[in-house]
């Protein structure tokens, strides 16, 4: 059984993932600023509190826990992310401040804070978007977010050459649409072809077994265009 951290898992995917994981039998620290809808599932294998990625006392309440309770983590899926969609012309340089702190830095940092109690075969997942993938279609307004979904796949990269020697596997899923409540957000009235809790179960078994056949790499993981 795993170790696994989870951002992002009020609600959508990484909700849905949290439940899978946990009632396989891993070990799930799930992370959000909302920690009730998570906590309300007294889920016997699942940890979890009020976080927010880009506090540093609250990281440091998580690498606490790390250390106290686990001592090695085996998969972290960086989920968390922030949408803003605004025309660019209305966007200012803290609109894209905010969106690039919980998608870029705060991704950095949490990923920076866990490697040390990560081991060969550890698998860091980051979810980014079709939105951030060189040559996608592009949607007006998503300026802020898609750059800086496009911005964490480089650094997957970067960082799968960096440990390359440590057997720690740096992968990415870009995501078209899900059904999910910031899908409804950037498209409102969109129907997606799937559903959280099918992309949930994607991630899952790619979070597992994934970094056996790829590294440094970035999975486009999209049926539909948005």
């Amino acid at each position: 059984m795993k170790n696994i951290i989870i951002t992002g898992a009020s609600r959508g995917i990484g909700f849905e993932m949290a439940k899978l994981f946990a009632n396989e039998g891993h070990q799930v620290l799930a992370l959000s600023r909302n920690a009730t809808p998570i906590l309300s599932l007294q889920h016997k294998n699942i940890h979890a509190f009020s976080f927010n990625i880009c506090n540093t006392e609250d990281l440091k309440k998580m690498t606490a826990y790390i250390a106290k309770e686990w001592s090695q983590v085996d998969i972290l899926i960086n989920n968390a992310g922030k949408l803003l969609s605004k025309p660019f012309a209305e966007l200012s340089t803290q609109d894209f401040e905010e969106v690039y702190k919980v998608n870029v830095f705060g991704v950095a940092e949490i990923t920076r804070l866990v490697l040390p109690f990560m081991k060969s075969g550890g698998h860091v997942v980051t979810i980014s978007s079709m939105g951030g993938i060189q040559g996608s279609m592009k949607f007006p307004g998503l300026a802020a977010y898609s750059s800086s979904k496009g911005a964490v796949i480089t650094l997957s990269e970067l960082l799968a050459e960096e440990y390359k020697e440590s057997g720690i596997a740096f992968n990415v899923l870009a995501l078209g649409a899900v059904q999910t409540e910031m899908l409804e957000e950037a498209f409102p009235g969109y129907q997606a072809p799937l559903s959280a809790i099918e992309m949930a179960t994607y991630i899952k078994e790619f979070s597992l077994t994934g970094n056996k056949y790829y590294n440094g790499k970035v999975l486009q993981v999209s049926s539909s265009t948005p």
